[in-house]
């Protein structure tokens, strides 16, 4: 229950907040504070802190204007605070992310007499790494890692590259730079930075010489001692992913904010997408047969590494000629001659099923590779005990060192290579979605590659067990997290159990101050050619001074509009990919300002990551209705489960994500509450289709407009 003290505590610090920045109360962002506080602070659990309830998760639909991040600060701070736990803030966007960081959190902690620190948590592979500065700078080659593997993929960059450590060395020698790739003031390659960073893998943590000067670890401490840490939602994935508390506080010691919530299944798939490269593969083994001797003669005084060592031969031996059947079977099934085009080609198994060939192929594989990532795990263990002055492992630190990259690399991508191996071998559960598994042949200035992929297509199962089955306590929200005005389709695809709280906030815009149209220029869209031309013919209609944004769903169409327009309207407009995002959303405010017509042509990331109040935005364009065809192996997956069951994978898939990103859509409008204007709907099937209505009623209460009269 949320105690009388807790509560007053949040009040208290609520109505400070309004106070020192000068906010109106909103009725949405009241409830929203509630509703957290509620669902929080009424976890049970026991002497330990070990949650007991399993109602400790709710789930916030909040629309721009809500006040979401004071919101949710406010009221979760305090319970984590008074139940000993931290609290995480995770984004999808680097934007949001500098909002909490740089804005909301500072303007919290100077008006709301709460007492807190905060930190910004980023994976190992942002900081530099300062034994590899060390070795940069000496001059000496970096390690045999880099000799055998980068440099036959990389040009060396000379002087630049030089220059660049000299400066990187100078600035954190003294302390005018924290060692943050992102906080460096202009870009650096990826092909320098790899040089200089590290992975999980490869550090060796407290028995580097250079601990103590870390980057990586001096901003873990200060993360340690933080009460708010904001991080991304890859970030905390990938630490769920390698068991919790890796780079964050254990899940069980944390309570999470997953902000912009609605992309949180779509990247907890990217983080259970297995890959595996034939050609990369053998290479890389054959590098390794390669440097053999010279592992021999740096490590074979050890005997554990003397045995490991001395069977590789043989390992790689029984690999590389079924890695040659592997390629050769891929061509086979796919039906492909050895030159596949200069282009590059999918061949998906229907329901994920493999072939009984390459499941057998498959399973043949997943022995060998499991035990060569055995034997590097274990050679990347000694050689990590070996730079403990207090373990005696037979080897010294000086001939462990330089080859620990390399073993540990080595590990990462035979650890890869059984995950993948494994789930195209694996038998689907019964009843349950199947994993989408598919080949991918890449045909590039005469280099081929076939690639092995393997992915679930739904991460519910995975969210469910590991992260809100692991952490103490969760909200999810973002303005648009409803399919049709309902939470079905997240909770089918987050893992997110009945049980849980759910909640539409009410907005405070006036939504009637737009006008929701649906022109006689309107078409269905299945006829392309009259589509376009009455997208054409409706810009010619706008007024000489509006401000548009004129959403595409093709860049193909968009090019094409964009092309047959007359020169005097072709000037108006502003095309995404023709301009970097940052200056096209300048030059519109520039002609905005001065009083002259622009219009935005732009995509699918247009109609989420634009925020334009006021008079830079006063008409947003749908040129059709934003289904998206699943014909990526993952979403064909399984919308042909879901015909083989009965199922419309068109009403139970497109047509609920169609509805999100229409919403989302014509969020752009109304960004403040005095914003005011137009949204016009190009597609005629919103009215001649079955799914029109479940569409329009999803949307805000527009005023609407069809074919040029008023609608109720």
């Amino acid at each position: 229950m949320l105690d009388e003290a807790l509560k007053n505590e949040i009040q208290a610090a609520y109505r400070r907040v309004l106070e020192g920045l000068e906010l109106t109360p909103r009725y949405g962002q009241r409830l929203m504070i509630a509703e957290i506080a509620r669902t929080l602070a009424g976890i049970e659990a026991d002497d330990s802190g070990r949650r007991l309830s399993n109602e400790h998760v709710c789930v916030l639909e909040a629309g721009t204007g809500t006040g979401k991040t004071l919101a949710y600060l406010l009221s979760a701070l305090p319970v984590a605070q008074a139940r000993g736990k931290r609290l995480v803030i995770s984004t999808a966007t680097v934007a949001l992310q500098e909002q909490v960081l740089h804005q909301d959190l500072p303007a919290l902690k100077q008006h709301s007499g709460l007492q807190f620190d905060y930190a910004l948590a980023k994976g190992r592979g942002r900081y530099l790494c300062v034994a590899k500065l060390d070795q940069a700078l000496d001059g000496t080659e970096e390690n045999p890692t880099y000799s055998l593997f980068e440099q036959a993929l990389e040009s060396r960059d000379g002087d630049d590259f030089h220059g660049l450590v000299q400066e990187l060395a100078e600035a954190y020698g003294t302390g005018r730079w924290e060692g943050d790739r992102d906080s460096w003031p202009v870009a650096i390659e990826d092909t320098s930075w790899r040089k200089l960073t590290t992975d999980h893998r490869q550090c060796t943590n407290r028995r580097c010489g250079h601990f103590s000067a870390c980057a990586f670890f001096r901003a873990r401490r200060h993360l340690d001692q933080a009460d708010v840490i904001v991080a991304n939602h890859d970030l905390v994935l990938a630490d769920l992913s390698l068991g919790g508390g890796v780079v964050l506080p254990p899940p069980k010691d944390c309570i999470y904010i997953f902000d912009e919530g609605h992309h949180l299944p779509d990247k907890a798939l990217e983080h259970f997408y297995h890959r595996f490269g034939v050609n990369a593969t053998l290479r890389w083994l054959r590098t390794l047969k390669k440097s053999l001797t010279e592992l021999n003669t740096a490590l074979a005084v050890q005997p554990t590494l003397a045995r490991l060592l001395a069977g590789f031969p043989e390992s790689i031996a029984a690999l590389e000629p079924r890695l040659g059947e592997a390629y050769a079977l891929g061509h086979s099934l796919a039906e492909l001659p050895d030159g596949a085009g200069d282009d590059t080609r999918h061949h998906r198994f229907a329901m994920g099923r493999a072939p009984q060939a390459l499941r057998e192929l498959a399973a043949a594989l997943v022995t060998p590779f499991a035990e060569l990532s055995r034997n590097l795990e274990t050679m990347a263990d000694i050689l990590r005990e070996s730079l403990d002055p207090e373990k005696a492992t037979g080897l010294e630190r000086e001939q462990a060192e330089p080859w620990l990259p390399l073993v540990a690399l080595l590990h990462g991508r035979a650890l890869e290579a059984h995950a993948l191996w494994q789930a195209m071998a694996a038998d689907d559960s019964e009843g349950e979605p199947p994993q989408a598994r598919w080949l991918t042949f890449d045909q590039q200035g005469g280099e081929s590659e076939l690639t092995f992929s393997a992915s679930p297509v739904s991460a519910a199962e995975t969210l469910a067990r590991y992260l809100w089955g692991s952490c103490y306590g969760a909200v999810v929200t973002s303005a648009t997290l409803t399919a049709l005005g309902r939470f079905e389709r997240l909770q089918e695809r987050a893992g997110l159990a009945n049980r849980y709280r759910y909640q539409r906030l009410p907005s405070p815009f006036d939504y009637s101050r737009a006008v929701l149209s649906v022109p006689r220029e309107a078409v269905d869209p299945s006829n392309r050619d009259a589509h376009e031309r009455a997208i054409g013919e409706f810009i010619a209609e706008l007024g000489e001074r509006e401000a548009v944004l004129m959403l595409f769903s093709s860049r193909a169409q968009l090019r094409a509009v964009e092309k047959a327009l007359p020169e005097a309207l072709s000037k108006r407009v502003l095309a995404q990919d023709r301009l970097p995002k940052r200056e096209l959303i300048d030059r519109h405010r520039k002609r905005v300002d001065a009083g002259e017509g622009s219009i935005i042509f732009g995509l699918a990331s247009f109609a989420e990551g634009i925020d334009l109040p006021g008079q830079y935005l006063t008409h947003v364009v749908i040129t059709r209705l934003p289904f998206a065809v699943p014909d990526d192996p993952v979403g064909a997956t399984l919308a042909e489960w879901i015909e083989s069951r009965g199922g419309n994978p068109f009403m139970r898939i497109s047509v609920p994500d169609a509805s999100i990103k229409l919403v989302q859509a014509c969020g752009r409008l109304i960004r403040k509450e005095a914003d005011e204007g137009r949204i016009t709907l190009l597609d005629r099937r919103v009215l001649t289709r079955r799914y029109g209505q479940a569409l329009l009623d999803s949307l805000p209460p527009f005023r609407r407009e069809i074919d040029g009269q008023p609608s109720a």
